[in-house]
């Protein structure tokens, strides 16, 4: 899944896109991207709401833009108007940070055919980083999912259509995030597909020193550790890196693709 920012403000590659969006995800489909997720809010730690109009008025142009792309689209967003528009617009997944708890959101992807992204986080981007605290991270994490999908499929959403995502970095400390990647497997035994979202994420600064643009191979490492662990998507900037990674571990593990 290669991600498409078009914000001013987000963490790493925010203000470099703008009107290059659509050109960016083109190059993302040729560098090997299965899935492009456009997203029109930053979700860092910190980052400031945007409003339902501003949203729109950054994805909509994208996502008309790339109407004849050759992946499907995914709208990065937790707000029910602009999923409904981006349904609307042709979108094939909705990647929800809120895991569709707004019940209009519930509503908004049970009453189409789209995919759907369930996500766990703690807090809101405002608060989220505050001193997270867990009693158990990876049983806690793994309940609220398994609530989610049952939720989800109670609301006519079909189980084949309802992909996970831990959530790192989304109400984590670094001991937190690592403890979700390294017991990955809990959420894969929750028997829908498993996305993580790993690519130059703070943790990855913490433990090794780069700021977020020098984060690739930190990134490209977490993405195959994911892998081997179990994810069948992995959300990144560095789609070839990425891409060039996992054909080696393919090649190595059986499968030549």
């Amino acid at each position: 899944m290669g991600i498409v920012n078009v914000t001013p403000d987000s963490f790493s590659d925010g203000g470099r896109l703008g009107h290059d969006a659509i050109a960016h995800a083109r190059q993302l489909v040729a560098e090997g991207a299965d899935i492009l997720d456009i997203g029109g809010e930053s979700t860092r730690p910190g980052a400031p709401p945007v409003s339902v109009q501003e949203e729109l008025d950054r994805v909509l142009p994208v996502i008309e833009g790339l109407q004849d792309i050759s992946v499907p689209i995914s709208i990065d967003t937790f707000k029910p108007e602009v999923m409904r528009a981006a349904i609307a617009c042709g979108v094939q997944m909705v990647n929800d940070i809120n895991a569709l708890q707004d019940e209009a959101a519930m509503q908004a992807v049970a009453g189409s055919q789209v995919a759907v992204c369930l996500m766990h986080k703690q807090g809101d981007p405002q608060t989220m980083q505050n001193q997270p605290v867990y009693l158990d991270v990876v049983e806690e994490v793994s309940e609220f999912l398994r609530a989610r999908i049952e939720a989800a499929v109670s609301a006519g959403i079909a189980r084949e259509r309802i992909t996970i995502d831990p959530g790192f970095g989304f109400g984590k400390t670094l001991a937190h995030n690592l403890a979700l990647l390294r017991e990955m497997q809990r959420y894969t035994a929750l028997g829908v597909p498993v996305l993580a979202g790993l690519s130059r994420k703070s943790m990855l600064g913490i433990l090794t020193g780069q700021e977020a643009g020098q984060r690739m191979p930190a990134s490209v490492a977490a993405a195959l550790i994911a892998v081997q662990r179990g994810a069948a998507v992995v959300r990144v900037h560095d789609v070839r890196a990425t891409v060039d990674a996992l054909k080696v571990w393919n090649a190595i593990n059986g499968d030549g693709r």
